[in-house]
């Protein structure tokens, strides 16, 4: 049986996702591959069936899932851990690699990698998302802009994608991009408990208690904050569950909270708990 050939799938330890680049060695019949991992050992779920417990590479050709979007979803075995859903691809002769490592409330990260085809065959292209939006990204130690961001005429080389933004930890995603292809690279970042540690308050008599919202579990993974309490309004960021804002005000269904940078933005009082 004739198995996919990788390229650029180093491990990179145990929170560095594996990166790569997928080629058949024949015609495929329009499917693609799919490699998880994940920090503990996980049950992987995709579109509700159980496919196996990570790592798991969905690579040799009689294994290999037809083209189109999936819900995958990963399930630590251990007590004491959220499962992450979301929404991920499959592509045609290409490797859709997913990694996630799992901790204590909002101390979670991971990264979906893949790849799509573009006209331009001698054309690399690297399309940058994150949770929460408007990170910093930095293409081999250059700062390039802010999520979302997508790089035009990249070379076609293994790069490091360094994330950073304010009261999150850092990551470092390592790719290989391929001439004729867009990568696409999600990133999930941590929260930084250090940095978001709640600053305790000289006491004063005459000052009001500080009411504080828990983020709770999303179905996504995430919740969105909004610049209006209403589902149409613009979104301001994403927030993680277990994160802990103060309470600004509220109406019926809704919170108005403060972010770490002082914004102010509305939540879903569903996915809040004061």
């Amino acid at each position: 049986m004739r198995r996919v050939l990788f390229f650029g799938i180093p491990l990179i330890l145990a929170i560095i996702v594996f990166v790569g680049v997928v080629y058949f060695l024949g015609k495929n019949g329009g499917k693609g591959a799919i490699q998880v991992t994940a920090n503990p050992k996980s049950n992987v779920y995709l579109n509700g069936q159980l496919i196996g417990q990570t790592p798991i590479c969905k690579c040799e050709i009689k294994d290999m899932l037809s083209v189109g979007e999936y819900t995958i979803r990963i399930a630590p075995v251990e007590d004491g851990y959220s499962a992450f859903e979301q929404k991920i691809p499959v592509n045609k002769s290409v490797l859709t690699v997913v990694d996630r490592t799992f901790g204590k409330g909002v101390d979670s990260e991971g990264s979906i990698i893949t790849l799509s085809p573009i006209d331009e065959k001698k054309v690399v292209q690297l399309l940058v998302l994150s949770s929460p939006d408007k990170t910093t990204v930095s293409l081999d130690n250059s700062e390039s802009g802010n999520t979302p961001l997508l790089l035009k005429n990249v070379t076609e080389s293994d790069h490091e994608v360094r994330f950073n933004k304010d009261g999150y930890r850092e990551k470092i995603v390592r790719i290989k991009t391929v001439a004729g292809y867009k990568l696409t690279a999600t990133v999930f970042l941590a929260i930084n408990p250090q940095v978001l540690a709640p600053v305790v308050p000289t006491a004063s008599l005459s000052a009001a208690p500080v009411v504080k919202v828990t983020i709770l579990e999303t179905p996504t993974g995430f919740l969105r904050v909004r610049t209006d309490p209403s589902v149409s309004a613009a979104e301001v960021t994403r927030v993680l569950p277990g994160a802990l804002f103060e309470l600004v005000s509220e109406q019926p269904d809704w919170y108005q909270i403060k972010l770490a940078d002082g914004k102010l933005g509305w939540i879903s009082s569903q996915y809040g708990k004061k």
